[in-house]
């Protein structure tokens, strides 16, 4: 899974849609603490609660189910900690500086709030990792509750509401996916769907697997009926999210491949636009370009994490391929018949990463020509193979060599960028920039471009033409039915040469 590491807070403004689900959690094992005293909790009715996300938009999404499941049992949302009678944070540990912020949010719980009757609950990849251990590293946390046993939310809110003071949700040996009668969506028109949980790989330096569980897969059925009814609902935009959602396998008699699940989606009326991440380079097959190719709703972008262009370093990561096996997917991907944009993640400084590995890495920069990357410096991470292993690149040489892949990704972006200006591109517009009187619009292949707008024009396909382009991002001007500039505020025929101007409007 892509991460982000970006805090998510709930949307001041927007007002989410609930959508409903044609399951609700089954009920099995529970972990519970049972200290119990007098609880702030003891009726859910009128009570609020803040919900706080860190991580990639697996996370993101779960939290839109907790507050979906919170929702139904008659809590209210709010926008800040301040009002709320129950503050949750939904956490991400696969890098140290996320689960760092968690205990720094948790430091901050303790002087504003803990005199003050609220509750306090830990969920996610974090709490998985600390346990019960939270109980005695912060004695005032009420809730923790890995992503594995989400499921059992129902039964430790319960508890919570009881007078129960430390609740516990903790077990790995689930077969269960996390499905709630209520989503409490963040967007009115994309929606998120979790189609696997999990993961089966043994990469050496990951702790999902032993926060998140196994692999296991939602039916091909549910997942299908709960993309019409989103369509339906207006939504255009689905996007499959697993930490390996490639690695799909159907449990229902359909035994639909993750390809076949791509193509039924995209035939599905009202479905504009069908996104997947992130992608495993083992479980990646030549049938899912294929599908890309042939439905024109399968958004023409592929994350395809490498990590690293060593063999050697890979070999050490447990990731499971060479250089050369990966470059052979990148090439099924470029071959396509429709043009498929690329991007990846990278971790610099893995133990006993060597400069030449390191100049492998920039080389595959190179060769494949991405137009985005994620780049990290390596973290050792706890009850992970590598997490035992000497940390044997110094924090300076790793990012030395984490500038030198941003600068030289750079520019890279920027040469593919400038190469799109005079393109036209339909764009989803996801967001109005009062200040600059730009709209943000997303494309199929991913890329952002920023051009003059109204604010309701949110939610809205448009085209809209490149006139400049940055590294990041690209500017443009939007372009009306019959193919004429619908507005140019510089009065110029487009931006100022050399791709910026003095609002800023690319990166």
């Amino acid at each position: 899974m892509r991460e982000g590491l970006v805090q998510i807070l709930p949307p001041a403004a927007a007002q989410p849609s609930a959508t409903a689900s044609d399951t609700t959690a089954t009920t099995s094992s529970l972990e519970v603490t049972t200290a119990f005293a007098e609880s702030n909790l003891s009726s859910s009715q009128g009570r609020t609660f803040y919900l706080e996300t860190f991580g990639c938009q697996m996370n993101v999404h779960d939290s839109e189910k907790v507050a979906g499941l919170l929702v139904t049992r008659g809590y209210r949302p709010v926008e800040n900690s301040e009002e709320a009678d129950l503050i949750l944070y939904n956490t991400c540990s696969i890098r140290e500086k996320a689960a760092q912020k968690v205990f720094s949010r948790l430091g901050e719980f303790k002087k504003r709030y803990q005199s003050a009757g609220k509750m306090i609950g830990v969920l996610g990849c974090v709490a998985q990792q600390e346990g019960e251990r939270f109980f005695k590293r912060a004695p005032w946390v009420n809730l923790v509750c890995g992503s594995a046993s989400y499921a059992q939310l129902p039964q430790i809110l319960e508890r919570l509401e009881a007078g129960s003071r430390r609740v516990a949700g903790l077990s790995l040996d689930t077969d269960e996916c996390f499905e709630t009668e209520i989503t409490r969506r963040d967007s009115p028109f994309r929606a998120y769907l979790t189609i696997i949980e999990g993961c089966d790989k043994d990469c050496a330096y990951c702790v999902v697997p032993m926060t998140r569980g196994p692999e296991r897969s939602r039916p091909s059925r549910k997942i299908l009926g709960e993309c019409q009814r989103l369509a339906n609902e207006g939504y255009t935009e689905i996007q499959f999210l697993g930490q390996n959602v490639n690695s799909y396998r159907d449990p229902s008699p359909a035994q639909y491949s993750f390809a076949e699940l791509l193509a039924r989606t995209a035939e599905l009326p009202g479905i504009r636009r069908v996104r997947f991440t992130t992608s495993h380079p083992r479980d990646f097959t030549a049938d899912i370009v294929e599908a890309i190719e042939n439905h024109p709703a399968l958004c023409d972008h592929v994350h395809l994490p490498v990590q690293s262009g060593s063999t050697r370093v890979l070999t050490r990561m447990l990731r499971g391929y060479t250089r050369e096996e990966y470059l052979e997917k990148i090439n099924c991907i470029q071959n396509a018949k429709r043009a498929i944009s690329i991007s990846t993640d990278v971790i610099v400084g893995f133990c006993d990463e060597t400069e030449e590995d390191f100049e492998q890495t920039l080389s595959l920069l190179d060769t494949v020509g991405y137009d985005q990357i994620f780049s990290f410096k390596y973290s050792p991470r706890p009850n992970t193979a590598a997490g035992g292993w000497v940390d044997s690149v110094p924090e300076e040489e790793k990012g030395r060599r984490l500038t030198l892949l941003q600068d030289r990704q750079r520019e890279i972006q920027l040469k593919r960028n400038q190469a799109l200006i005079g393109r036209e591109f339909e764009v989803l517009v996801e967001a109005y920039q009062p200040r600059l009187q730009q709209s943000l619009g997303r494309t199929t292949s991913n890329r952002l471009i920023n051009f003059p707008g109204e604010p309701d024009w949110v939610g809205r396909y448009m085209k809209a033409r490149v006139t400049a382009a940055g590294p990041n991002s690209l500017a443009g001007v939007r372009i009306d039915e019959a193919g004429c500039i619908d507005r140019d505020p510089y009065q110029t025929g487009g931006l100022p040469a050399g791709g910026t101007d003095s609002l800023s409007a690319v990166e």
